[in-house]
């Protein structure tokens, strides 16, 4: 995959330290809001992705595509490739436990998705500098082994709690996230 300077972890970039209260390895990742497009139960035509960290650093997860997320008729929208890439890497990031958002997603489609296909997908963050986060990530059909269909690279920033507040539902996220201090 050919990614761009932006998505790149500069040489100084750190490898990523897990943090203390990180899951283990082998832990199943709860849905960060039950009403999220990408992992929440919640979201009537949802992706409902549920992943789970093997080794505690990378996050697998699977999504089937179904007639809701169709783009030319009986295949996978690439929109909805995007956010799947989207919402595993967010949830590879979310073992260090600090809230990061996507500043940039890049995205290569390898192989057309048909709906009813089930795309096995992992990520990882390839480093770390100061408030930036470098991520990958890969869908493959079928199997975990099989023929990669989509590859990710992304950038993301760690924000503060405020910024949810700020931009987004108060109230959905103090009742969603009671573990963070989270003040307009």
């Amino acid at each position: 995959m050919t990614r761009s300077t932006l998505t790149t972890p500069p040489p100084e970039a750190q490898p990523p330290k897990p943090h203390p209260d990180a899951p283990p390895p082998g832990s199943r990742l709860g849905s960060h809001f039950s009403r999220c497009f990408g992992c929440g139960a919640d979201h009537p035509t949802g992706l409902h992705i549920s992943a789970v960290t093997p080794d505690g650093a990378d996050v697998e997860a699977a999504f089937t595509v179904g007639e809701s997320h169709q783009g030319a008729p009986g295949l996978a929208h690439g929109g909805v490739l995007a956010a799947a890439m989207d919402e595993v890497i967010g949830m590879s990031i979310w073992l260090l436990r600090k809230p990061y958002v996507t500043a940039r997603l890049e995205t290569d489609y390898l192989l057309p998705v048909p709906v009813g296909t089930t795309l096995h997908l992992r990520a990882r963050c390839t480093g770390i500098q100061g408030r930036k986060a470098y991520l990958e990530a890969e869908g493959r059909v079928g199997a975990p082994d099989g023929p990669a269909a989509v590859r990710a690279a992304a950038l993301f920033i760690e924000v503060d709690m405020t910024h949810f507040a700020e931009h987004g539902d108060l109230e959905a996220i103090r009742a969603e996230h009671q573990d963070y201090e989270v003040n307009p």
